[in-house]
C-alpha cells in the first residue's frame, strides 16, 4: 500500500469542487440539477481579450515566460493599480501566477514559519486554512456573524493578536458572504495594526470589481499599511477568465522576490498566451466589467428577495461578489421521509437530492449552520432554484 505524506493526509479536499463534482454526476445521470455551488461567472470572456490571445499564438508567444510574468503584463498591472486604486508599485513588486489562488499560497508559504499564527476572519474561503496547514502554521479564526454583516471589529482583531501572529488574511469583497469592508471599518483595523508593525496583511481583492457600493477600499490605502500589505488580485472574476488562470500579487519587494523564488521551483511562469490575454484585459476597454457587474447586481437583488420567501432562512444583503450566505440553523432537527437534518451539511445534501439544487455547506467556510449559494448564473436559473428550495424546505417538519 502506498504511503501518502501526512501533509496531504491532513489536507481537506475542496468542498466547492466536491459539490460541483456531485452536481455533474447527477446531471450525467439525467437529473436536472441547478448548480449554485461553483464560484464562476457564467459569462464568456470578452472578444477583445480572446483576440489578443489569438494574436499571441500567431506571434509565437509559445516559450517559457519569466517566472514572475512578462514585464509588459506587470507594467499593465502597475498602471491598473495606479489608475483604479491610486497606489504606486514597480513591476518588480508584482508577481504573476497561475491564478490568484497560487499567489495566496505563495505568500503564506513564503512568510509563515511552523507554529506562527495567521488570523483569518470567518466565514472564510475554503482554501485559506488549508494553505496555512501546508505552511505548518496555526490558523486563528475570528468569527464574524450575520448580525455584524460578517465583518470583524477592531476589538476582535486586537484580542486575536499574540506574539506569534505573523499574518492577517483579509478578503473584501468576501467569498462566501459578499460583505465589503467600508473605508472607516478598514481604518479601524489598520489603527490596531499600527501598534503591531511586524504583522503582515494579505488582502485578497479578487472580487474588487464585483461590488455594489460604488467601489471598494484596500487596507493598503492607509500610508502606514502599504509597505506591509500584499494585495492579491487577478482577471478571473472581473473579466470572466477563470479558466485562463492568471492572478497576481502586489506587495513589498522582499515578499515579491520570495514568492518568485518559490514559484520558480514548482510551476515557473504562468501560461504565455493567458498572460497576453490578461494584458489586453487590463489595457483594453472596461465596459465589459461594468456590464457584468450590473448583471450581478440585478441577480443579487433577485436572489435576496426570493430568499426572504424561504421560511426559516436568515439573510443579509451582500454588497459584493456573487454569493448569498443564509443562516439555515432553523432546519436542524427537522425531518422529511427518511431525511433527518442534524447539520447544515445534511440540509445542503437534502436540497441536492430533493430539490436538485447544488449549494455548499457553510462548515467548509468555517461557519457551520450556514450555506453558500452562488448567483453567478442566469436569472431564470435563480428563480427556478429558489422555487425548488422553497418547496423542499417547506416539507421539513419537526
Amino acid at each position: 500500500m502506498m504511503k501518502i505524506s501526512e501533509r496531504i493526509k491532513n489536507l481537506a479536499p475542496s468542498a466547492t469542487l466536491a459539490m460541483s463534482q456531485k452536481s455533474a454526476e447527477l446531471k450525467s445521470a439525467g437529473i436536472d440539477v441547478i448548480n449554485m455551488s461553483v464560484g464562476e461567472p457564467d459569462f464568456d470572456t470578452p472578444d477583445f481579450i480572446k483576440a489578443a490571445a489569438k494574436r499571441a499564438i500567431d506571434d509565437n508567444f509559445s516559450r517559457y515566460s519569466p517566472v514572475a510574468g512578462y514585464l509588459s503584463l506587470r507594467q499593465a498591472v502597475c498602471e491598473k493599480i495606479k489608475r483604479e486604486n491610486g497606489l504606486d508599485y514597480k513591476p518588480e513588486q508584482i508577481v504573476v501566477g497561475n491564478g490568484a489562488k497560487q499567489e495566496l499560497a505563495n505568500v503564506v508559504l513564503s512568510v509563515v514559519n511552523p507554529g506562527e499564527e495567521v488570523i483569518i476572519p470567518t466565514p472564510a474561503w475554503v482554501s485559506y486554512v488549508e494553505m496555512v496547514k501546508l505552511a505548518e502554521g496555526k490558523s486563528v479564526l475570528v468569527e464574524a456573524g450575520l448580525e455584524n454583516d460578517f465583518k470583524i471589529t477592531p476589538a476582535q482583531l486586537e484580542a486575536a493578536i499574540t506574539p506569534k501572529t505573523k499574518l492577517l488574511l483579509l478578503n473584501s469583497p468576501c467569498n462566501p458572504t459578499g460583505s465589503v469592508y467600508t473605508k472607516d471599518e478598514l481604518k479601524g483595523l489598520a489603527e490596531v495594526l499600527k501598534k503591531y508593525p511586524d504583522i503582515i496583511v494579505m488582502s485578497d481583492e479578487i472580487y474588487e470589481h464585483i461590488n455594489f457600493v460604488g467601489g471598494v477600499t484596500s487596507i493598503a490605502d492607509f500610508d502606514w499599511m502599504k509597505d506591509r500589505t500584499v494585495i492579491i488580485n487577478g482577471v478571473s472574476k472581473a473579466y470572466a477568465m477563470t479558466g485562463w488562470r492568471v492572478g497576481y500579487l502586489a506587495g513589498p519587494l522582499e515578499i515579491a522576490k520570495a514568492c518568485t523564488k518559490l514559484q520558480g521551483q514548482y510551476t515557473s511562469g504562468a501560461s504565455s498566451i493567458a498572460q497576453k490575454a490578461a494584458e489586453a484585459a487590463y489595457e483594453g476597454p472596461q465596459d465589459c466589467v461594468e456590464e457584468m457587474r450590473k448583471a450581478f447586481e440585478r441577480r443579487r437583488d433577485l436572489i435576496v428577495d426570493l430568499a426572504k420567501e424561504v421560511e426559516g432562512w436568515k439573510v443579509n444583503k451582500p454588497q459584493g461578489a456573487f454569493y448569498l450566505f443564509p443562516d439555515v440553523t432553523s432546519f436542524i432537527g427537522k425531518r422529511y421521509g427518511d431525511y433527518e437534518i442534524k447539520t447544515s451539511g445534511d440540509y445542503v445534501m437534502y436540497l441536492l437530492q430533493e430539490a436538485h439544487v447544488a449549494c455548499v455547506d457553510g462548515e467548509a467556510f468555517c461557519a457551520p449552520g450556514y450555506m453558500r449559494l452562488s448567483y453567478a448564473t442566469s436569472e431564470a436559473n435563480i428563480r427556478e432554484a429558489m422555487s425548488r428550495i422553497k418547496v423542499a424546505s417547506e416539507k421539513l417538519k419537526n
